[in-house]
């Protein structure tokens, strides 16, 4: 079936079968002919025709650091509900945290033309990644770091790492901090920085041996906090980079006799569906990821739309929640 044969099981021209694809201008009586025809039939049209005449392909990329993540899958969903209102497909490019890997699909949708515009979920964003994006030659919006190269959409995470430290600091006098690669300037740079602050508004100095780099997971905060407790055997706070690192670390706190938080308190950040169930329940910070994603595919929707042609940034609030992990 194709647009031929529409046409001349509708009776109409093809012309005119095309407008009425096309969104264009087609009578009452013709527009309903065609109509019952497509029902009948149920006639698809076909995409790459489309893109061929428009030059849209009616498609976002959407780069992704890591499918698993619960941070991830939130601004995911808040990409996907803009973008599918907005008549946007969602092509998901998963890169298991490998730069280079999404360096390559940067370049791949700019060599390509595959897609009307691209999301990228950044952990790190290097001279390539930024060369990739200014190569693009369609709108792209990076989420959840704070670059020039083009708009983004970010987290506080300096103020909100600075305000949770300090919930932890209100009982504890040697606190430890377990943070991420420095390669990551949002969590793993902003975040120290923001729990060292802490300190220093405390009049506490943390030592080197108190200062961990962990993986996003909870074996890798198990093990940290382990290697803690043995150099750093004072600490009664760990503060986490992320939840899932705190995951770990309360998991070791309590198979080596440490009661939380009558003997060390622990924080995290993301505020996961886990944080309320874990024993104890996790003092965490809730950033605003799923609305970080919609608002991160509204400004690109804006971009290919041409209603948007300044780049701007935009820096999400949060929430500091206390639960039960501290006193």
């Amino acid at each position: 079936m194709d647009i031929n044969q529409i046409a001349q099981m509708a009776g109409v021209s093809r012309a005119t079968v095309s407008r009425y694809l096309n969104d264009g201008y087609v009578s009452q009586e013709k527009r309903a002919a065609i109509r019952r025809v497509i029902e009948k039939t149920g006639y698809v049209p076909s995409r790459q025709a489309k893109s061929l005449r428009t030059g849209k392909t009616n498609v976002v990329g959407v780069i992704i650091p890591k499918i698993n993540s619960a941070s991830v899958s939130r601004m995911v969903a808040g990409i996907t509900l803009v973008l599918n209102e907005a008549g946007y497909q969602v092509l998901l490019a998963n890169t298991d945290n490998d730069a280079a890997r999404e360096v390559d699909y940067l370049r791949l949708f700019s060599e390509k033309s595959q897609v009307d515009g691209v999301i990228l979920i950044a952990t790190v964003v290097t001279p390539e990644h930024r060369a990739a994006i200014a190569g693009l030659p369609v709108p792209a919006v990076v989420l959840d770091q704070d670059v020039d190269v083009c708009s983004c959409v970010y987290q506080d995470d300096y103020a909100a790492m600075r305000e949770v430290a300090a919930v932890a600091l209100r009982t504890a006098t040697h606190p430890a901090y377990i943070g991420v690669f420095e390669e990551d300037v949002a969590v793993g740079q902003m975040r120290r920085r923001g729990f060292l602050a802490a300190c220093a508004d405390a009049g506490l100095e943390v030592p080197e041996r108190a200062l961990r780099i962990a993986e996003f997971s909870v074996d890798s905060g198990y093990e940290q906090a382990e290697a803690l407790l043995e150099d750093y055997p004072e600490l009664d706070a760990i503060v986490c980079a992320t939840d899932s690192i705190a995951y770990g670390a309360l998991t070791c706190l309590r198979e080596y006799g440490r009661r939380v938080p009558e003997d060390v308190v622990v924080t995290g950040v993301d505020d996961s569906e886990i944080s309320q169930i874990v024993t104890p329940t996790l003092t965490t910070v809730h950033n605003h990821y799923k609305t970080s994603g919609a608002e991160t595919a509204r400004m690109l929707v804006g971009f290919m739309s041409g209603e948007e042609n300044v780049p701007r940034k935009v820096k999400m609030g949060y929430e500091v929640v206390t639960r039960n992990s501290t006193r």
